[in-house]
């Protein structure tokens, strides 16, 4: 008969202090070993009495204090009793409490249907998590990588409103710097929230990005070491420190590219900047010619602005793209502002689609001067869609709009022409790609008319970016 070890809690004891506002949590925690014909012989050669051999103490009346809003780090070797303890703290601060482990997630679905209970809410949620990219809004979980998950599953501990926040194995599975990036969010997220996190782990390199108020290193047997510190949000991930900007190329774009929501076509560029972490590049950020019209810039000067005021002054920022892996820490915002007093123009403007969920062109330092909502005609148009079969969230995918096209009789996909035909005419070239100025009702009915399904898909497409809320942000050089 083998050797087997029960763990035993001999005692646990908590009551809430009043004065602290915290729970004052008392354990004594032992092994206890089944007494066997071969633990006996075990105990004999090694000399040891059969009470000492069959008792080993862990943890020996430690006394814990853990409020609503501490964040609790335990470290410790393996085996070292860290689980254990993890496991009693969470019963005892029971029922409102949420396990990462224990949140339900639906693997086959895609993310922006999984978390929040409107579309509104899902984009929130996502977005404090750093899960704010158009591609992963439409992907399942069981495409996600390992940090992706992770940060997932955070969404839904958010979601859950529950008090405590626990995690065994914390960020065990991810490479190092993903787990600095989680952990920085993690904090963050509980703080600003008024949230508790309590995680364990043999990995004592979170430490700076964790910030605990307290911490709790356990080693083997009963030594045990308990630290406050002040409960006080970290504001700079870690790994800030080790970026730096340099000056990039049309190579340092394409690299990134593919983690972009829009074409990766990219317009005439003015100039290029790269974010390296170490040698890599994880960002880039490209400045490009304005173009000759956009909504918000007669708002912006005060006036209208010439052609040569225009090619002279004006630069636009048309793409920052930064790698998932780096998202959430602020990184977006520091490439717009150390690159934006290296351009050598008057005025920097651009219009982006996600402000309102990740305000960084705002937080370095540009001005949201307007905001333009998606047209009455086209949310109509997107509705008789939807009517129609296609999901909202799927219509900016060609091919899911030609699957969905191909699987149709011809009197729905007259409908959906009909839907399109009724968008407002301002958008017919915009949906018909075509390079004439302007598109006349009867113009746009030949091409809906003769549009194969391939060529419907794109058109359904464009619809989708047109759905979009933009604003319109600009910049004055204090020095130009």
């Amino acid at each position: 008969m083998g050797v087997r070890e029960l763990f035993k809690i001999t005692r646990v004891a908590s009551r809430y202090d009043h004065s602290t506002g915290k729970f004052i949590i008392n354990i004594s925690y032992k092994t206890k070993t089944d007494i066997t014909d071969r633990t006996i012989s075990v105990a004999e050669a090694f000399g040891l009495g059969i009470d000492e051999f069959q008792k080993h103490v862990i943890y020996d009346s430690v006394e814990l204090k853990i409020g609503p809003k501490d964040i609790v780090y335990i470290t410790g070797e393996s085996g070292s009793g860290k689980s254990a303890l993890l496991r009693e703290l969470q019963r005892e601060l029971a029922p409102n409490v949420v396990n990462i482990a224990d949140v339900a997630v639906a693997p086959s679905k895609p993310l922006i249907e999984s978390v929040g209970r409107t579309f509104g809410q899902a984009l929130e949620l996502l977005s404090r998590v750093g899960l704010n990219d158009a591609f992963l809004f439409v992907r399942r979980f069981e495409q996600l990588s390992d940090g992706q998950k992770y940060r997932f599953r955070l969404a839904k501990m958010i979601e859950s409103n529950r008090q405590y926040w626990v995690a065994d194995e914390f960020c065990a599975t991810l490479d190092r710097d993903t787990a600095k990036i989680v952990a920085f969010n993690v904090q963050k997220l509980a703080r600003q929230l008024g949230k508790a996190v309590l995680v364990a782990t043999t990995h004592t390199d979170l430490f700076r990005d964790l910030q605990p108020s307290v911490h709790i290193h356990k080693r083997f047997g009963r030594e045990i070491r308990v630290r406050h510190f002040p409960n006080l949000l970290r504001k700079e991930c870690s790994l800030v420190k080790e970026m730096h900007v340099a000056g990039g190329t049309r190579q340092d774009y394409e690299k990134l590219a593919c983690f972009h929501y829009r074409s990766s076509r990219l317009p005439p560029p003015y100039k290029i900047f790269t974010l390296k972490h170490r040698k890599e590049s994880v960002g880039v950020i490209v400045y490009s010619y304005p173009p000759a019209t956009c909504f918000g810039r007669r708002q912006a000067l005060g006036r209208v602005a010439s052609l040569s005021e225009l090619n002279k002054d004006f630069v636009w920022v048309s793409r920052v793209v930064l790698h998932p892996k780096y998202r959430t820490i602020g990184l977006g915002t520091m490439l717009v502002k150390k690159t934006l007093p290296l351009i050598d123009r008057r005025y920097v403007e651009t219009i982006a689609v996600m402000a309102k969920y990740n305000p960084f062109f705002e937080r370095a330092g540009m001005t949201r001067i307007a905001e333009r909502k998606p047209h009455k005609s086209i949310l109509q148009a997107v509705a008789q869609l939807q009517k129609l079969g296609f999901n909202p969230v799927f219509l900016a995918s060609k091919q899911m709009n030609q699957k969905v096209l191909e699987s149709m009789n011809k009197r729905r996909v007259d409908e959906v022409k009909r839907a399109l035909l009724g968008v407002s005419s301002i958008y017919y070239k915009r949906l018909a790609a075509r390079g004439q100025a302007f598109l006349t009702r009867a113009d746009f009915e030949t091409t809906l008319r003769t549009a194969a399904p391939q060529k419907l898909a794109q058109m359904l497409s464009a619809l989708s970016v047109l759905t979009q809320t933009k604003a319109y942000l600009f910049w004055k050089n204090p020095k130009a």
